[in-house]
């Protein structure tokens, strides 16, 4: 794990993510599943449902549902459409619902969506912007709305994946202050956006943390209440009917993660353009610290698919992805030499060299 993960904190050379997760050994895990279905019944304020499950259609979507009823909660599962919804991702949406749960999906105006989309991309370098604001937002105030206390989210990625500042990486609860700082808003909010090309306060809406209200709706990370792995929860959501790729993602290297969103490619490019690393690097370091690689291996591993951007992702070609939201080839590739870190990429003449697939070559 590098040091140029944005909040990166190391202590010995060792990363905050790898202290956390040894850390684990010594948390007492039914203690933990008792605490959490405490707090579900503290919260519980509807008379059918127990929670609403925060959804995309992914591999720890399912997890999490699946984990809710064999708890025996009822949870409303809510998902929200992810940006550029991919055919398998489509699958396993509908998948989800046959676990046997009551299920809504939000789909947020598809034409702002696509110009958010852009405005994100050119201004601060994430095309996903919108989507990190819909996840963190639209199940929230679903259930708000319905009168439902408590949002289950996955893993808190400032434990899991991140190094974490202050008391982040040991949050229970995602709530607004988690989100604002830690939410994938990267110095942009929804109300910056209101005015720009037509962009409307309640074209906002799906994006907006709920309003505060009397009694407040939070989310709660599962990951903090039972021991969460990924990669074991791909194969618990493959035996309850998930779809993975059948081969290797580009850019990421495994088959069952980030499924649903065609454009999380060209997110894990920016990533890599920005700080050096990108989706390959976060799995290699998860598998490494239980023992599922060895860091020669992971190593490894992370040159042959780290930074790459094929000429499609889950099927749907890099041409179409850019259409959509109004740019050219040529507009992109700027975009992408302007996000570029000359303090990790060597430059020539002003723009970054690349090898023959045209990632950027390290400095």
């Amino acid at each position: 794990m590098p040091h140029t993960r944005p909040d990166g904190r190391f202590t010995d050379g060792v990363c905050g993510a790898c202290l956390a997760f040894d850390r684990r050994a010594s948390i007492d895990w039914p203690a933990r599943r008792e605490q959490f279905l405490d707090i579900i019944q503290q919260h519980k304020r509807h008379p059918v449902y127990d929670c609403v499950v925060g959804s995309s259609g992914g591999k720890d979507s399912h997890f999490i549902t699946i984990k809710a009823l064999e708890l025996g909660l009822k949870p409303l599962v809510v998902t929200a459409t992810t940006d550029i919804l991919t055919d398998i991702g489509r699958r396993n949406i509908l998948n989800l619902r046959e676990l046997g749960v009551d299920s809504l999906e939000f789909t947020p105006n598809p034409v702002v969506r696509r110009t958010i989309m852009r405005i994100a991309l050119e201004e601060v370098g994430d095309i996903e912007w919108a989507e990190h604001c819909a996840i963190f937002g639209l199940p929230l105030r679903m259930a708000q709305d319905l009168g439902i206390g408590i949002v289950l989210y996955g893993e808190n990625p400032q434990q899991e994946i991140s190094t974490g500042q202050g008391d982040a990486p040991n949050a229970t609860i995602l709530d607004r202050r988690w989100r604002e700082e830690y939410g994938g808003l990267i110095g942009l909010r929804p109300d910056d956006l209101v005015g720009r090309e037509g962009i409307t306060k309640s074209d906002m809406w799906p994006y907006q943390w709920p309003p505060d209200r009397a009694v407040p709706v939070f989310g709660l990370w599962l990951g903090q209440f039972f021991e969460w792995d990924g990669q074991k929860n791909a194969f618990l959501a493959q035996s309850n009917g998930f779809e993975t790729w059948p081969a290797a993602v580009v850019g990421d290297g495994v088959n069952y993660e980030s499924l649903d969103n065609a454009v999380v490619g060209i997110h894990d490019r920016f990533k890599f353009l920005k700080f050096g690393f990108g989706r390959a690097t976060d799995i290699a370091s998860l598998l490494i610290r239980r023992g599922r690689l060895t860091r020669d291996e992971g190593l490894d591993f992370i040159r042959r698919h780290d930074g790459r951007l094929g000429r499609s992702y889950l099927g749907v070609s890099l041409e179409s992805i850019l259409s959509q939201i109004g740019l050219t080839m040529s507009e992109y590739l700027e975009i992408e030499d302007r996000f570029t870190n000359p303090a990790i990429f060597r430059f020539e003449d002003g723009k970054p060299i690349k090898d023959s697939d045209g990632t950027p070559v390290f400095a």
